[in-house]
């Protein structure tokens, strides 16, 4: 049965970025100070990632060497949280794939049917090796996600007309983990700073944060690579911006004497970016020849892979669903990564992603499920309230109603009780007195 692999079928129309930029607009400093602010400070392969949970995998920075030898630590990437997700491959390789000669992986690269050049060397070799031989399970995963989310990379990238391949690049920067989040702040399969994101149109609060959108945040990164492609005319150049941003990308190809080939300005590029380019070619064959090594997709763990979504303005607690649909937290945030208080805010349209199976029974049981529990969920928060307000007697206030009065040297209830216009059972009522004696400095409530 074809399974229907649908994250979002809300699809938000986003401004696309309409501004012309000419080839020659690259040597211009207002639209480099431009593009310098649009840049996702993405973090690449091998940089210190959140995974789940505030587990944090220690790496060292990939860029130390390229040397097959000492990149020890390239599989690190979302491997906890992989594991957490998938037991075993049930693949079992027949014969040594790992050592192959150059003229099979060079001949395999050229076979894929891709606009972006997928050029061969001794660094893509390295990254191959890393994904094959030292990341089988992160690998296996990663082909049984991609079930998931390729298809809505593919319907994105297909509206803006941009290569498919380029749906390799979440591998590289979160492992296909709507969840991740960088120590700097990037956020989501895209990894988008919050600056950038914002830039693109996403919402980002202390309730929403549209980074960890699947649909939305491929509709940004589309929008911003679209018009990385605009001023370079090279997607390599394109996926160097992406990493490092285009002010960098700009610095290397003037010291390169305005060569605009990112193997020809490689020198000059910051040391991570370098093998920026040679890991997603490294991507873009693991994900495609991995069966070729053994690498059967990762066997599905109770994951729902058909989903639908509703769209609401009605503002509710994911808990509320949880109790009314009989739908476990922890997959209803996996399914809402976006909503990172569990809550959706109401006032505006936002889309509730669901198992398919559920979005009948929420659509008949809505009423109920928003006023389930909703004072203590949603309405917890003051829309208004009264200030607290000195009154004409010396040392009095009033708050919501009720006047407080700090009882003074010399004091009496009867005496308090003449200035407040009311009687001494009423004061031993409000404040449930037994007798008449009181003490200085302590507050009497005058409930009137």
């Amino acid at each position: 049965m074809k399974k229907i692999l649908l994250l979002i079928v809300c699809l938000a129309t986003l401004n696309a970025y309409a501004e012309e930029v000419t080839q020659d607009s690259i040597d211009n400093p207002e639209v480099i100070g431009q593009l310098d602010s649009m840049a996702i400070d993405s973090l690449v392969l091998l940089d210190s990632l959140e995974l789940a949970e505030d587990t944090i995998v220690p790496v060292r920075p990939f860029y130390e060497s390229w040397n097959d030898s000492n990149l020890t630590d390239i599989e690190m990437r979302a491997l906890d949280w992989s594991l957490r997700w998938l037991d075993t491959t049930d693949c079992v390789v027949t014969h040594d794939t790992t050592t192959l000669p150059d003229s099979v992986y060079k001949a395999r690269l050229q076979a894929l049917p891709c606009v972006i050049e997928l050029p061969y060397n001794e660094r893509v070799r390295a990254f191959i090796l890393r994904y094959v031989k030292r990341s089988p399970k992160q690998v296996a995963r990663m082909m049984r996600m991609s079930e998931y989310y390729f298809p809505l990379f593919e319907e994105v990238l297909g509206r803006y007309d941009l290569p498919y391949e380029l749906k390799y690049l979440p591998i590289i920067e979160s492992a296909l983990n709507p969840m991740a989040r960088s120590h700097v702040g990037a956020a989501g399969l895209w990894q988008f700073m919050p600056a950038t994101g914002k830039l693109f149109g996403l919402e980002v609060n202390s309730l929403v944060d549209e980074r960890m959108d699947p649909l939305k945040s491929t509709e940004a990164a589309c929008r911003f690579l679209g018009s990385m492609y605009a001023i370079y005319h090279d997607w390599n150049l394109v996926i160097a911006a992406y990493n490092c941003g285009a002010g960098n990308v700009n610095k290397a190809i003037r010291r390169a004497n305005g060569k605009r080939d990112f193997w020809s300005i490689y020198p000059f590029l910051p040391r991570e970016t370098r093998n920026y380019v040679p890991i997603f070619i490294a991507a873009n064959y693991a994900m495609n020849y991995g069966q070729e090594h053994g690498i059967c997709k990762a066997p599905i763990e109770d994951k729902t892979l058909v989903t639908d979504t509703i769209r609401t303005n009605q503002r509710m607690h994911l808990q509320q669903v949880s109790a009314n649909l009989d739908i476990k937290m922890e997959e209803l945030r996996r399914l809402n990564p976006q909503y990172s208080r569990d809550i959706l805010p109401g006032g505006s349209t936002y889309t509730l992603c669901l198992p398919a199976d559920k979005v009948g029974p929420f659509i008949d049981m809505q009423d109920s499920i928003i006023a389930y529990k909703a004072d203590s969920l949603i309405n917890n928060r003051r829309a208004e309230i009264d200030m607290a307000k000195v009154t004409s007697i010396s040392g009095a206030y009033r708050v919501n109603g009720v006047t407080y009065y700090t009882i003074k040297r010399g004091d009496t209830l009867g005496g308090i009780a003449k200035k407040f216009h009311c009687s001494v059972k009423q004061l031993k009522h409000w404040n449930g007195l037994k007798n008449d004696n009181i003490r200085e400095g302590k507050k009497l409530k005058i409930c009137k």
